[in-house]
């Protein structure tokens, strides 16, 4: 997959197919209107093109808002990638860039810059200054421009709209199982392992610390089922994140319990998936009464993932 950062790198490309979007965590409705521009782009032998901006238009338009994503760049530029694209094409985001008219953008984006022959976008996509473009906006100037336009509906996961929004609100809500439906797998937090104060060694249940990683979407306080990743081995885990309030208030850390056996981990970068919520945080009244519910903690957590394993490696019956 080639990135390019300004519009006359990518000039030249076969029959463009393109989408636009910020594509934060690459969900199950991004990957469906990828679907559909790569099964196209096969059949026209064309190009797979993403039109994204760096950074978020928030954080140029709304400065104010404290914003947390689902996937940071270069993990979003990897999942884009696994999905098939060919060319993503990332512009930097400036107040310049946001005051294009429509058809500016239309004209100097869209057709002059990319040489877009089809555009795919979701039904609320809106753009230009002020976000006055619309879809109508779209399709009354595309075929002057030389491209037309395909609206594709949303993916519903039990009759829910699957949106960054809506996985957003349920990873912060501990809901990481609901986040992993629309997400079609589960939430990850990666970073590098760091050296802990010993209390979980010390009540028997030794720990990989690190801190969560800047910008990103954290799942409520709380106990997961987990699994921990370095490199190619995945291990289970009953993991933490909060800031440890038996022992007073420290610094927020996710805290990963390995079920089983592993090399050292310090400083090496991991990677902790989050599949079920297992309880709240808590206070305990004593490190003995903490361990004996960490006890409950990995059972639980050996019952989530031993169903998980078993619903992966289970034949569909004929």
């Amino acid at each position: 997959m080639k990135v390019f950062h300004r519009l006359e790198d990518s000039a030249g490309l076969p029959f463009p197919i393109v989408t636009i979007g910020n594509f934060d965590g690459l969900h199950l409705g991004h990957r469906a209107v990828l679907q559909l521009v790569k099964q196209r782009a096969q059949e026209l032998s064309g190009t797979v093109v993403v039109l994204t901006f760096d950074p978020h238009p928030l954080r140029v338009l709304a400065p104010e808002l404290e914003l947390r994503f689902l996937s940071d760049p270069e993990e979003k530029l990897a999942l884009l990638e696994q999905a098939g694209v060919d060319v993503v094409v990332r512009l930097a985001f400036t107040h310049g860039f946001a005051a294009q008219a429509p058809e500016e953008f239309m004209r100097a984006v869209l057709s002059e810059g990319l040489g877009s022959r089809e555009l795919y976008v979701g039904q609320n996509f809106r753009f230009g200054q002020g976000r006055l473009g619309t879809i109508q906006t779209l399709r009354d100037a595309a075929p002057r421009l030389g491209f037309t336009v395909r609206v594709i509906s949303p993916v519903l996961v039990n009759g829910v709209e699957v949106s960054s929004t809506r996985i957003r609100d349920f990873i912060q809500a501990g809901a990481v199982a609901q986040a992993a439906a629309f997400l079609g797998r589960p939430y990850a937090l990666g970073g590098r392992v760091i050296r802990g104060e010993g209390r979980g060694a010390g009540l028997g249940y030794p720990t990989a610390n690190m801190l969560p990683p800047p910008g990103r979407v954290l799942p409520q306080d709380g106990v997961y089922a987990a699994e921990l990743q370095l490199e190619s081995h995945v291990f289970p885990a009953v993991t933490y994140i909060g800031r440890r309030p038996t022992f007073g208030q420290g610094a927020r850390q996710i805290e990963a319990h390995l079920l089983v056996s592993s090399p050292d981990l310090y400083e090496r970068e991991v990677s902790v998936a989050f599949h079920e919520r297992v309880r709240d945080d808590m206070v305990f009244d004593s490190p003995a009464l903490l361990a004996r519910q960490m006890a409950q903690d990995v059972d639980r957590t050996h019952e989530v993932l031993n169903g998980l394993s078993a619903a992966r490696t289970r034949v569909p019956s004929t």
